[in-house]
């Protein structure tokens, strides 16, 4: 007769009896067609209730490793096609992200300031949701998005970007990352795509995960070059031109007429614009986008809300033009919208009730002040003569290039030393050794100005002593 203890106290008695009869069962204490004892007699035997019994036998023959004949009892089943379980790793022989060193005052925080989201706002939106829309929260979003909210950014980007997009040609998706993983879905993947170089290097990341050749063209003073496009073979160029990341380049209108002129040298050839901050121009009008010029359905414009309200709030939009909007609905409509119900209403209405007009120039106004801010300190401190800024009118970061004659990697090393956060420009090349200037990139959008001022004396002070 079988004999077990039970000393788990945590766990039901069932569920310690079934596991030690698996088990016995996987390590071949009990051979396939060898007879358990009866319910009553296990039972007894174990000073347990039947009912016990019963459901640990129950669960062993939902699993397959038992099975029962009727009026003759319980067999051990034949589990030699069951795969063998694998010790599973130790949570130590997981390979975590290395830590960085401690941070104490991060100069390329790109993150939102708590301060300045509409807290209050959007909980009474989403409130109102809530209480207002029952039926629809509970209904499937469209694959592109609800239309409330395709209609509400489409009535923005015609007030603020003189952009006429019809509302079908617009498909929301939670971040741009998973809206690149859609276009390749669109496109196939034997296409190659071409990024910038210098660029943001998440976006080369998720192509190469996708499995679809990527490759970099280089930039000069006017944004991607033509000749570039060519070296790469490129039938896909994924840029940036309102206000390329990092270097802060505005593209100008003959660069953008050349572009378009090689997407239409070819069938297939098209241009992702990310026009990822395009709304903190901080002086004079925004720039009109490359999908506003385009005649040809070349173009497909992606933006997001991560960078006019918050990071967290992982909603993007594409438009895409109409015939590979109508592609889209015929070959992956099946797709469900990434975006919950409740984020999406809510969304549209602070956009149709003007609070996101209101927000955009509230916070144009707070990095306005913050820019004038940040480069007063810089004026004022001990490193003003051993730095120089490059900018751009649009976006939330500068270009900081430091005089000295330390050796970059060396530089790098003795602002991690300081717990200075300073991200090098040479990160975001495809070649970085190739970069031989000590350009950094200094944003300001969550900057706390008395530490800012502190890690200004730090720097100053360290290439001095390092001279």
């Amino acid at each position: 007769m079988l004999t077990y203890t039970f000393e788990n106290n945590n766990c039901p008695l069932y569920e310690q009896l079934y596991t030690h009869i698996k088990e016995d069962i996987k390590c071949g204490n009990l051979k396939a067609g060898e007879q358990l004892p009866s319910k009553r007699h296990f039972a007894k035997n174990l000073g347990i209730s039947t009912i016990t019994v019963e459901n640990a036998y129950d669960q062993l023959i939902s699993e397959g490793y038992v099975y029962a004949r009727a009026r003759k009892g319980y067999y051990v089943a034949n589990i030699t096609d069951i795969p063998r379980s694998i010790p599973a790793k130790s949570a130590k022989d997981i390979r975590m992200p290395q830590d960085t060193p401690e941070i104490i005052y991060n100069l390329s925080d790109n993150r939102t300031s708590p301060e300045n989201f509409p807290f209050s706002v959007w909980a009474k939106l989403m409130k109102m949701t809530i209480s207002q829309r029952n039926e629809e929260l509970m209904i499937s979003s469209p694959c592109g998005g609800i239309y409330m909210l395709r209609e509400a950014i489409a009535e923005y980007l015609r007030s603020f970007r003189a952009m006429e997009v019809d509302p079908e040609c617009i498909i929301v998706g939670a971040g741009t990352e998973y809206l690149y993983g859609m276009l390749i879905r669109l496109f196939g993947k034997n296409k190659i795509y071409c990024v910038e170089n210098p660029s943001y290097t998440k976006i080369y990341q998720i192509y190469k995960s996708n499995e679809v050749t990527c490759r970099y063209a280089d930039i000069d003073e006017k944004g991607i070059t033509i000749q570039g496009l060519r070296l790469a073979d490129a039938q896909i160029a994924h840029i940036s031109p309102t206000h390329h990341f990092p270097t802060g380049i505005t593209m100008p209108i003959d660069r953008r007429y050349e572009l378009l002129a090689w997407a239409n040298e070819k069938e297939g050839r098209y241009i992702i614009e990310d026009d990822y901050d395009s709304e903190f121009r901080l002086t004079g009008k925004p720039i009109p986008p490359l999908q506003s010029i385009d005649i040809n359905e070349k173009v497909i414009y992606m933006n997001t809300f991560s960078k006019t309200l918050a990071p967290t709030i992982r909603i993007s939009y594409m438009i895409l033009p109409a015939h590979l909007a109508d592609r889209f609905y015929e070959n992956l409509s099946f797709y469900s919208c990434t975006v919950s119900n409740f984020e999406q209403y809510t969304l549209a209405q602070f956009i149709k009730l003007g609070y996101f007009e209101k927000h955009i120039n509230r916070m144009r106004l707070y990095y306005s002040r913050q820019r004038s801010k940040v480069l007063a300190c810089i004026k004022q401190s001990s490193l003003k003569d051993k730095c120089e800024i490059i900018e751009n009118d649009s976006g939330l970061h500068f270009l900081l290039r430091l005089h000295t004659n330390i050796r970059h990697d060396m530089l790098c090393k003795l602002l991690s030393d300081l717990h200075i956060h300073l991200e090098s420009l040479a990160k975001y090349y495809h070649n970085p050794a190739s970069l031989t200037k000590n350009l950094f990139i200094l944003n300001y959008s969550n900057l706390k100005l008395e530490d800012f001022q502190a890690a200004l004396e730090l720097i100053a002070t360290a290439l001095i002593l390092r001279r």
